[in-house]
């Protein structure tokens, strides 16, 4: 697969040991980083400091829920709410392990919710079922691209 991933992280330790999570696990798909929700949002529409570029179309979304400037379920109720991108499977990637994050992110059109393993072998498994599945398993329904 050669789609690219999208990795919505605000905490550099977070997105190293995810990116070397991929990289041990031989994920081989590029890895778009945005560090905050106005940044995934722009990658996504085309639009702020992207405005002008193509507009990113992912085989998946890892999406963390803190995060500056927009939150994570702002982000994903914004992916869910638009036809072009609603179909995009959304990964909730996150260190919250809180109820109401879980249902409300559920609610909110998540496809899964993985709380970030503290131990890093842990994440390496975690990140290695991830890809996987989403990466190899999983075949999408897809709405019209963003570039039409």
């Amino acid at each position: 697969m050669t789609g690219k991933i999208l990795l919505v992280e605000d905490n550099p330790d977070d997105e190293f040991l995810a990116l070397r999570a991929l990289e041990k696990n031989n994920v081989a798909n590029e890895v778009v980083v945005a560090r905050d929700g106005l940044e995934a949002l722009d990658y996504l529409f085309g639009e702020g400091s992207r405005a002008g570029q193509a507009p990113l179309v992912p085989e998946v979304i890892l999406l963390d829920l803190k995060l500056p400037k927009i939150d994570g379920l702002e982000v994903l109720r914004r992916i869910r709410a638009d036809e072009r991108t609603r179909r995009i499977p959304t990964v909730i990637l996150t260190t919250s392990n809180e109820t109401l994050d879980i249902e409300t992110s559920y609610d909110n059109g998540c496809n899964s919710y993985i709380r970030k393993p503290v131990d890093f072998e842990q994440f390496i498994d975690a990140v290695r079922q991830l890809g996987l599945y989403w990466l190899v398993l999983n075949r999408t329904a897809r709405a019209n691209t963003l570039a039409s």
